[in-house]
Parts: structure tokens; C-alpha cells; sequence
């Protein structure tokens, strides 16, 4: 599965492989077991030859929580084991006694009921990650973009950008705990208002020399960003496990993350996406699609037949259980 981009082949990714060898190519295109067509996007692999599959490309998902204190040794493991990104995310602070329910478990508390935990800011940590690494991606997964000014954070994704020479992906989402909004003296209503104009607003700043955007949420007119990030502009993926998040990501997205939804509700979530893309006049095929899966057998086959672009695993602890987990799910899958 390896290629240059993507560094040595690994336990894990040969895992990957064997899974997607019971995967049909027809029409020029890999069909999975829904029988719907999975494109990648973005920079994009030659179709496989007879006898060969595409390649995976397999992430790490929130990898500052996991290792909140060594990021450069954490990164350059992950990227000597052939990882192809690690995805962040973000609390500036989470309220004690919180009452806002958390829509990714059913008890509606994240971290397992914890309210007190390492949650070191996505782009610092990031920070050190791209300086111990050259190929690995660098995403946030999510960042809550309506709580942040989308001029400093268009600044501060683009000075990274251009220090890790093009290699972040800016994960978004419309946040879900009100309390902290609170606390930060930003409006919860109208959060996703502003997350399509941060967006918005965020592309002008990257790609126009003379920046100008004019909104109810954000307003600015002939302004410099420098430096300009190395990719025009940075891809920005949705994320969200809502009809509507689908619809956001097809409408603006560069992808979509639909986090904590259950595999069989998948299909029809990435179909609307992409459905609104094209209601949008844009390439809905285009729209790459990551999803994270339990690093067992079962999970990452159900993910997999489900039509994604990207797998994301939890990502363990310390460096050195990255390759236990790899070797430890090559050997149940090879």
C-alpha cells in the first residue's frame, strides 16, 4: 500500500490491503460492498492494475489528546510506520458540571465522563509534529471554527502550511457545548452561520493577493495575508454527524468527516453530501470522505465496505504502541 507519498509499507497497511483484496474494480472504478463507487480525492493514485488494489490512505484520529506532552516523537513514529495523517481536536476549556449533551456517546459525556484532561491546542501541537516529520498530514479533526476570529486562524493555518511545506488539512466543526462558548463570550446561536462564512472568508484570505470579503458575520476589505499557504487554497473538511453537517460539507466542503455515525447510517449521509455538492455545481465525487473505525477486525471491514477515501484509528497512547497496534492488526487481518 505504501508509495513514495506515504513513506514504507507497514504491518497495519498490508492489513489494510488484504481487506480491500475482496473489494471488486469495475468501470475504472473500486465498487465497495454497498456497490457504490469510492473515489479518492484530492491528489489522486493511477487506477490499479490487474491483480492490485488502490491504496488506503489510514490516519490517526486525535492524536494530541492521545499524546498531549511528546507530539514530535509521536508524529515521527506514526510517519515512519507509514501512517498518512494524524487528525486533532480541540476544547479551549471544558466547563465543570457541563450539562450540553456530547453527540458522539451515548452517555452524552465525552472522554469517558472526564471533564479534567490534557487538550493541548490542534495547531501548536501540530506545530511540533510538523517539525519532526516531511511527509506525514497534518489535520485538525475537528477545530470549532465559529468560536475562533477567521482572520488569525486563516493567519495561523497558513504560517503552518508553509513551515510543513503544504501538508494540513483544516477539519471544522460547528462545536456542540454551549457552555464553552460561554465562557469564551462568543454566541453559540448562529454558529453555523459563521462557519460558512469563516470559510468563506477564510479562502479569500489564502488565495486573493488583495484579500476582500464582505458578510453579515465578517467584513474586510483589501488586506495581505502572508505568507500564503503552499496549497490554494488549504482543503477544509466538514465535520459532523447531522443531515445538516452533510449538507455544509457538500455545499463548502473539501470533505467530510461524519464522526460517531453508525456505519449503516454511512451510505446515506455520504449520499446527501454529495447530492448537495452537485445541487451546488460542484464535483460531488470530489467530496473525500474520512471515518474512523475501532482497530479491530470487525470495525475497519465494516468501514471499509461502506465506500470511504480514509481510515482513522484511535490513536494509542505512547509512540511505542503504535507499533504494537499495527502488528497486532496485521497479524488478526493478514
Amino acid at each position: 500500500m505504501a508509495d513514495e507519498a506515504n513513506g514504507p509499507s507497514s504491518p497495519l497497511q498490508s492489513a489494510i490491503c488484504n481487506l480491500q483484496s475482496a473489494i471488486r474494480y469495475s468501470d475504472g472504478q473500486w465498487a465497495r460492498g454497498n456497490g457504490q463507487p469510492a473515489r479518492a480525492s484530492g491528489t489522486r493514485n493511477p487506477a490499479p492494475g490487474p491483480g492490485t488494489v488502490p491504496p488506503m490512505k489510514t490516519g490517526l484520529m486525535y492524536a494530541n489528546w492521545a499524546a498531549p506532552d511528546n507530539a514530535g516523537a509521536y508524529a515521527a513514529r506514526a510517519e515512519a510506520l507509514g501512517f498518512e495523517s494524524l487528525w486533532t481536536v480541540e476544547h479551549v476549556v471544558v466547563p465543570k458540571g457541563y450539562q450540553s449533551t456530547y453527540p458522539y456517546s451515548r452517555s452524552g459525556r465525552m472522554a469517558g465522563g472526564a471533564e479534567d484532561f490534557p487538550s493541548p491546542d490542534p495547531l501548536i501541537w501540530l506545530s511540533f509534529a510538523a517539525a519532526a516529520t516531511t511527509r506525514i498530514r497534518l489535520a485538525t479533526g475537528i477545530l470549532i471554527l465559529p468560536q475562533r476570529n477567521p482572520l488569525v486562524l486563516a493567519k495561523e493555518v497558513a504560517t503552518l502550511d508553509r513551515l510543513s511545506g503544504g501538508r494540513v488539512t483544516l477539519g471544522v466543526g460547528v462545536g456542540w457545548l454551549e457552555e464553552e462558548f460561554k465562557a469564551l463570550g462568543v454566541a453559540f446561536a448562529g454558529r453555523g452561520e459563521r462557519t460558512d462564512e469563516y470559510v468563506a472568508a477564510m479562502r479569500a484570505l489564502w488565495t486573493q493577493d488583495l484579500a476582500s470579503f464582505s458578510g453579515p458575520t465578517v467584513s474586510f476589505r483589501d488586506v495581505y495575508l502572508r505568507p500564503a499557504p503552499v496549497q490554494q487554497p488549504v482543503p477544509i473538511v466538514i465535520g459532523g454527524h447531522s443531515e445538516r453537517a452533510a449538507q455544509r460539507a457538500g455545499r463548502i466542503g473539501d470533505g467530510f468527516f461524519p464522526a460517531g455515525v453508525q456505519v449503516d447510517a454511512l451510505p446515506a449521509l455520504v449520499a446527501s453530501a454529495r447530492a448537495w455538492a452537485e445541487r451546488s455545481g460542484r464535483d460531488p465525487q470530489a467530496l473525500e470522505i474520512t471515518m474512523g473505525a475501532k482497530p479491530t477486525p470487525e470495525s475497519v471491514a465494516q468501514v471499509l465496505a461502506a465506500g470511504i477515501d480514509r481510515l482513522v484509528l484511535p490513536a494509542p497512547p505512547n509512540p511505542e504502541d503504535l507499533e504494537t497496534m499495527a502488528g497486532a492488526l496485521g497479524g488478526l487481518l493478514g
